[in-house]
């Protein structure tokens, strides 16, 4: 289960003291430097985690993820090799218990950065627990010889009421 922490703020202060536009607004904006294109990219790539996920696959996860990636969930902050190690095998294994309803994918391009925002619900039954979660993810991608690739992952989720 992921759980708050004050990273999209962070974010949004580092993203306008570097003269980034503001995330808020449409979907697929593009920003200087950024194809049309670019915006549909972020977004599969986004897609290709979640599936590969919720496939087992994590040598695809973990191809979608840069060598310096930071994933904040659950109060911490982890890097690839900690990921690898310590979250991604139950990340994998709740992505292929519980059905997840994820909501339209919002992207914001700007250069060779971009970022994606989307919320989900999240039903059933994982470890003999009840879920029933509302969560948010921010992803943050950068433009690599490979295509894009995830450089930071925040996740939080809050329980919903019945």
């Amino acid at each position: 289960m992921h759980t708050f922490s004050v990273f999209p703020a962070v974010l949004l202060a580092a993203a306008l003291a570097a003269g980034i536009p503001s995330a808020a607004g449409a979907q697929g904006h593009t920003g200087h430097h950024a194809s049309p294109g670019d915006s549909a990219q972020v977004a599969a790539t986004v897609d290709r985690f979640h599936r590969a996920l919720a496939e087992g696959d994590s040598a695809a996860a973990l191809a979608l993820l840069t060598a310096d990636v930071q994933i904040l969930e659950s109060g911490g902050a982890e890097d690839r090799a900690e990921y690898r190690a310590h979250h991604l095998g139950s990340d994998i294994e709740f992505a292929r218990a519980v059905a997840s309803r994820r909501g339209p994918v919002q992207v914001r391009v700007h250069g060779h950065a971009a970022w994606a925002t989307s919320t989900s619900t999240t039903e059933g039954t994982f470890r003999g627990r009840a879920i029933n979660a509302a969560g948010a993810e921010l992803m943050v991608l950068v433009r690599t010889p490979e295509g894009w690739r995830i450089a930071a992952i925040h996740w939080s989720s809050r329980n919903r009421r019945s």
